[in-house]
C-alpha cells in the first residue's frame, strides 16, 4: 500500500500501541482473581491483537511493543486497581484523536477499525468489577467524615491547647473513637439496605469505612507528632487534607467516570469551612472559659 510518510508514521505508532496493549491486557488477565474480569481482559487482549494484525496488513511490517509503557501501566494497574490503570491508559488514546482523524482520511478502511475499537473496548472495560469500587460509597463516607470532623477538631484544638503532643493525643482518641463509631453506623446502614440488589456486604462496608477513616486520622495527626510548632503542624495537616481530597476524587473520577471538579470543590469546601469555623470557635471558647494550657 502506497502511504505518505507522515501517515505511515502515524500508522506504525497505532500498530505499536495495539501490540503494547495486547501484552498489557494479557498479563493482567493472568493475575486477576475474578473469572469474569479475566475473561473480559482476555477478550480485549484478543481484540488488540486483531487490530495489530489489521494495521500490519496496511503497513506491511512488524512493530516492537513499547516495553516502558507495558511496565508502567501493568504496575499502575496492579497497585491502584485494574479499572483505574486501564482507564488512564484509554485516556491517553483519546488524546490521540487528531491522529485517528488524519489516518482515517488517508486510509478510509481505518475508520471502521478505530470506531469498532473505541466502542468495543469502552463497553468491555465498563464491565470490569472490582470490590473496592463497589464499596466506593463506604470509602467516601470514611474519608469525608474523617476529613471534615478531624480537620475541624484539630483546628479548634490547635488554638485551644497550643501543645502539639496534647493536640495529637486528643486528636488520636477522638479520631479512633469516631472511626469505630462510623464503621458501626455503616454496618447497620448497609445491613438495613436491600443488600441482595446492592451487592454490598455489611461487614466489608464497615471495614472499608473504618480503615479509610483510620488512614486519614494517621495522616492528619502525623504533623503534630513530627513538628513542635503547632501552627506549622496545622498548616501541614490542612495541606495533607487537600492532597487526600484531590487524590481520592481524581481516582474516583477516572475509575468510575464521575466529574472531578465539582466533587473536589464540594469536599474541599466542607473540610476547610469546618476547619476555619472550629479554629475561630477554639479561640472564642478559650477566651470565654479562660482556659490556659
Amino acid at each position: 500500500m502506497d502511504i505518505p510518510a507522515d501517515v505511515r508514521r502515524t500508522l506504525l505508532a497505532f500498530q505499536a500501541n495495539e501490540i503494547t496493549e495486547h501484552i498489557i491486557y494479557s498479563r493482567l488477565a493472568g493475575i486477576v482473581a475474578s473469572p469474569e474480569n479475566r475473561e473480559i481482559l482476555r477478550k480485549v487482549a484478543g481484540d488488540e491483537l486483531a487490530h495489530y494484525e489489521a494495521w500490519k496488513a496496511m503497513s506491511g511490517q512488524d512493530v516492537a511493543p513499547n516495553r516502558w509503557k507495558i511496565f508502567i501501566y501493568y504496575w499502575v494497574s496492579r497497585i491502584a486497581g485494574i479499572t483505574f490503570g486501564l482507564k488512564i491508559m484509554e485516556q491517553g488514546e483519546e488524546r490521540a484523536q487528531a491522529g485517528y482523524d488524519r489516518l482515517s482520511q488517508a486510509i478510509p478502511q481505518a475508520k471502521k477499525i478505530l470506531h469498532e475499537e473505541n466502542e468495543h473496548e469502552t463497553a468491555l472495560l465498563n464491565m470490569l468489577d472490582e470490590e473496592h469500587l463497589r464499596y466506593a460509597g463506604s470509602i467516601v463516607l470514611g474519608l469525608n467524615d474523617a476529613l471534615v470532623e478531624l480537620t475541624g477538631a484539630l483546628a479548634g484544638l490547635t488554638l485551644a491547647l497550643q501543645n502539639t503532643r496534647l493536640i495529637a493525643l486528643t486528636g488520636l482518641v477522638t479520631g479512633i473513637a469516631a472511626a469505630l463509631s462510623m464503621a458501626a453506623s455503616e454496618y447497620l446502614s448497609t445491613r438495613s439496605e436491600a443488600t441482595s440488589s446492592s451487592g454490598r456486604n455489611p461487614l466489608r462496608a464497615s471495614i472499608y469505612t473504618g480503615v479509610a477513616y483510620v488512614l486519614v486520622v494517621a495522616i492528619l495527626i502525623a504533623p503534630y507528632l513530627l513538628l513542635s510548632d503547632y501552627y506549622l503542624a496545622l498548616a501541614v495537616t490542612l495541606s495533607a487534607a487537600v492532597g487526600i481530597i484531590a487524590f481520592f476524587n481524581y481516582y474516583i473520577a477516572v475509575a468510575k467516570g464521575e466529574p472531578f471538579r465539582s466533587r473536589f470543590v464540594e469536599m474541599l469546601g466542607l473540610s476547610l469551612g469546618v476547619a476555619v469555623f472550629s479554629f475561630i470557635l477554639g479561640y472564642v471558647l478559650k477566651a470565654v472559659l479562660g482556659v490556659e494550657v
